[in-house]
């Protein structure tokens, strides 16, 4: 876990945290490979994804909410990539460049334009940053309704993973759903890294470009 400076500086806030705070588990997801410190069990809904270029992938949004403050984890499949961008009717993608791979590499930054393109919000912090040792990146954001929401996305193992923590602006910041987010392998063990890591295309099997 990386703590920028404004990120060290609001820590001091969590001594603030409700008592109800205290009594999250760790929630595991093997199905996902995640594990992140909650309040109960989430609600969990499945999605499609529409990707940069064109391509819908499938995901999960898992959500938990604690008074005012609503806490989401979005994961969206990129593993399959290949064959659903070829099932894609797109002049772009006949012959020419592997555009399935450039939707997985630009993920996280799409992701974080969807972010970034919200109707009225006003982003706050916005840089690269590392959970684990895995990279990705972290925005903050005040929403039209005052509120303010803590992002963090990341990308493993071509999942794409999109926390988000959303509370009001007269609470203590919810950073630590952010913050202590975890990984699990195929065998649900926790996952670490001794170097920074950096997401690996799967291999091509459809002898496309």
């Amino acid at each position: 876990m990386r703590l920028t400076p404004l990120i060290a500086a609001q820590c001091a806030l969590l001594l603030a945290l409700p008592a109800a705070a205290q009594e999250w588990t760790e929630y595991e997801n093997h199905l996902d490979g995640f594990t992140v410190p909650a309040p109960g069990e989430p609600k969990i809904e499945t999605i499609t994804w529409d990707s940069e270029y064109g391509a819908r992938f499938p995901g999960r949004v898992y959500t938990w909410t604690e008074g005012r403050t609503h806490y989401s984890v979005t994961v969206i499949d990129y593993s399959d990539a290949e064959r659903i961008h070829s099932e894609v009717n797109h002049v772009a993608y006949r012959g020419g460049p592997g555009y399935w791979t450039i939707d997985i590499m630009a993920s996280i930054d799409y992701a974080a334009t969807r972010y970034r393109q919200k109707p009225g919000v006003t982003v706050t912090y916005d840089a690269w940053n590392y959970i684990e040792r895995v990279t990705g990146h972290q925005l903050q954001l005040t929403n039209p309704d005052g509120t303010r929401s803590y992002v963090g996305i990341y990308l493993h193992e071509n999942r794409l993973y999109i926390l988000d923590a959303t509370a009001p602006a007269n609470e203590p910041p919810p950073i630590i759903f952010q913050q202590s987010f975890g990984f699990l392998d195929a065998e649900g063990k926790p996952v670490q890294y001794r170097s920074f890591y950096f997401n690996r295309l799967p291999p091509a099997r459809l002898g496309r470009q």
